[in-house]
């Protein structure tokens, strides 16, 4: 399989939610402990015992906390937060903003996204213990030490000294969540607290395939040193008196911001509990002249209670809204009028509004339920009312069909909810169903809208142990399932090989892509517009990431003609570029404003070439872009098209191309 980035915020979630619970239903299958290198790994259960007692922390503290932080599992540079070893101490980068659920490439003021000390535990760990920050990340002894560190440290400048009594650690604990909410930090408090009271046990087990850990700075040891996705063998015991003094949290000045009206229809369930501020951005969306024009629907990768948990922490993603599976009942976390940190692309952020739902995009048609459907429905026609957002498939989108804002981002980009969300069925709730007229391919050069159904379009995906959170698969399978998708083929022949991106597949030797689940390359999904370009006996070709691909598409029963669609070309001699983002040109920024970086992709195939044609459901928009600092906003002259250049939608600047829209019947 080839790498991209997964949902890498939620797992963190998962682990300690589930392990917190004393569940294990949501762990990924990992090997069992037992070869050279694990006989190698260093004892947690020695560390925790002598870190907690070099600064006088409760080793029933220290074991909690860690608990709660990485399941006992060793982070290397985990999620958003940039978690490291087992007790998670943080240090997010510039880079990693620039790469995650922000999408923050290309922009100017990345330290502003940085600029929080609770990213930082890490830093301020090394300051205290003396042990330079790359020890603490890959040697386990001193990681548990710096975490115990930290927690002393707060102990001490909240109560004045430590304590043998674990119950009197509560407000050190809170802060180390890093939590601002009282609710957050609160929860967070009880479950460290009902671990600690239940005690726990875990024996050792390391990730498939991993290996140990290159040697530390300090001794060169690998023994020091677990591997990547390694769990420690602990043993927690029990102290059924410890429980929560919470009169101590009044000492940490937490705020209550769980206070905004739910921005629901009445008819829903919904509530409102805050993200963590520094998991999007204060605006005054659409009041200040930055439009919402898109709603993205996203899979959590796990429970609905842990992504709540995992939006309140700091340093990670968020979204406006987070939906349960069971029945529909909806907690808003963002108001719509601020920025979520949803899909990876800030521009996309800017303008959007998140729904995530409770599941695993590895079985998504066993998690998203009816209930799912019909309050998704209803929650998106309220808001595609409200925000006069066009109910069509390059406005209603997956996250799997946002681009990567740069070069670097475009194959990481993540593909939830994938193929398992079935379009034709949430598109007729909204009432905006694209497949109610004849099934058919029109001409060369005219546009279809891909139209397979969901129930009897069975595909056949590879779901390998990476791509299921859940542990249910253990080794790659291939698994048939209802989809919203079709794969594009090189060749009109069932054999022929997948559709190749050079992006998502840079090996030399690729032939096309792989039926991997998670490979978004290689399909089209339900309610996408095409430009067709040839037909060959049950065979469609589409213009379809620069290149001719092939659908199965026998009679027409996989599309419809689409009428009146924009189709777009180069207006000149050579391709028309495209782009991720859309921001304003630098001589438009006004001074004292540093712009951010609006410059074409230039990974292989990604332009519009002379001779091909995509089709754009929606006149081009004007670029446009924000600071949080003072809520100033910059607006652009150029106006963009949303193009359907592959799985994804792609940026166009209308100067570029040439607008020809088909005939109407």
């Amino acid at each position: 399989m080839h790498k991209r980035r997964g949902k890498r915020w939620l797992p963190a979630a998962v682990l300690s939610g589930a392990l917190a619970a004393g569940a294990f239903a949501f762990l990924p299958a990992i090997a069992q402990a037992g070869n050279e290198d694990d006989a190698k790994q260093p004892s947690a259960q020695a560390d925790f015992t002598a870190a907690a007692a070099e600064f006088k922390v409760p080793v029933s503290v220290l074991q909690g906390v860690a608990h709660e932080e990485s399941g006992w599992q060793q982070h290397t540079g985990y999620s958003n937060t940039g978690g490291w070893g087992l007790m998670n101490l943080t240090d997010v980068t510039s880079e990693m903003v620039a790469d995650g659920s922000a999408g923050a490439s290309g922009r100017s003021d990345l330290t502003s996204f940085t600029g929080h000390p609770e990213l930082h535990t890490l830093r301020a760990a090394a300051k205290l213990t003396g042990i330079p920050a790359d020890q603490l990340q890959h040697n386990q002894k001193d990681n548990i030490r710096g975490g115990a560190a930290l927690l002393a440290s707060y102990q001490k400048q909240l109560t004045g000294s430590t304590s043998a009594d674990p119950s009197q650690w509560t407000a050190a604990i809170a802060k180390y969540s890093r939590m601002s909410d009282r609710k957050a930090a609160t929860s967070y408090v009880h479950d460290v607290f009902a671990t600690i009271a239940s005690g726990a046990r875990q024996d050792a087990k390391a990730a498939a395939g991993s290996k140990t850990a290159g040697s530390t700075a300090a001794t060169g040891s690998k023994a020091a040193a677990a591997p990547a996705g390694h769990t420690a063998a602990v043993t927690m015991r029990a102290v059924p008196s410890a429980k929560p003094v919470t009169g101590q949290l009044t000492k940490l000045r937490l705020k209550d911001t769980a206070s905004p009206q739910a921005e629901c229809p009445q008819s829903m369930n919904c509530q409102f509990v805050a993200a963590d501020p520094s998991n999007g951005q204060v605006s005054d969306r659409p009041a200040n002249g930055i439009k919402i024009t898109q709603i993205i629907i996203h899979t959590t990768e796990g429970a609905y209670d842990d992504a709540i948990k995992t939006f309140q922490t700091p340093g990670g993603a968020s979204a406006q809204y987070v939906m349960r599976s069971s029945d529909g009942a909806v907690t808003q976390m963002v108001a719509n009028k601020d920025v979520a940190f949803g899909d990876g692309n800030y521009d996309s952020n800017l303008h959007a509004v998140q729904i995530e739902h409770e599941g695993f995009s590895a079985h998504g048609a066993d998690w998203y339920t009816t209930a799912a459907y019909e309050q998704t429905a209803e929650l998106v026609k309220y808001l595609a009312a409200r925000y006069d957002i066009p109910l069509d498939r390059q406005h209603i989108l997956g996250h799997d069909n946002v681009p990567g804002p740069s070069d670097a981002t475009l194959s990481g980009m993540h593909w939830d909810p994938a193929d398992g969300w079935d379009w034709t069925r949430f598109m007729q709730l909204i009432g905006a169903p694209f497949d109610l007229g004849a099934h058919g391919a029109g001409p060369v050069g005219s546009a279809v809208t891909i139209t397979p159904g969901f129930s009897e379009n069975k595909q056949t995906y590879t779901v390998c142990p990476a791509d299921d959170p859940t542990g249910e698969v253990t080794t790659c399978t291939p698994v048939t399932a209802p989809s919203s998708a079709l794969f594009v083929r090189s060749a009109p022949s069932d054999d022929a090989p997948l559709i190749l991106d050079p992006v998502v597949h840079p090996d030399a030797g690729a032939k096309g892509g792989t039926d991997s689940v998670s490979d978004w390359s290689v399909t089209v999904q339900a309610g996408q517009q095409f430009v067709v370009a040839g037909q060959q006996g049950d065979w469609t070709a589409i213009w379809y990431d620069g290149q001719k691909g092939w659908i199965h598409n026998p009679g027409g029963s996989n599309t419809s003609p689409a009428p009146g669609a924009r189709i777009i070309k180069p207006a000149g001699t050579t391709a028309a570029p495209v782009y991720g983002t859309a921001y304003p040109d630098a001589s438009e920024y006004p001074s004292g404003l540093s712009p951010s970086k609006q410059a074409p992709l230039t990974a292989k195939n990604y332009s519009i070439p002379v001779g091909q044609a995509y089709v754009a459901d929606q006149p081009p928009l004007g670029s446009a872009d924000f600071f949080p600092t003072g809520g100033k906003v910059v607006t652009g002259a150029k106006r963009y098209y949303t193009v359907q250049f592959n799985h994804r939608y792609i940026l166009v600047n209308s100067a570029d191309v040439t607008e020809t829209p088909t005939a109407r019947h």
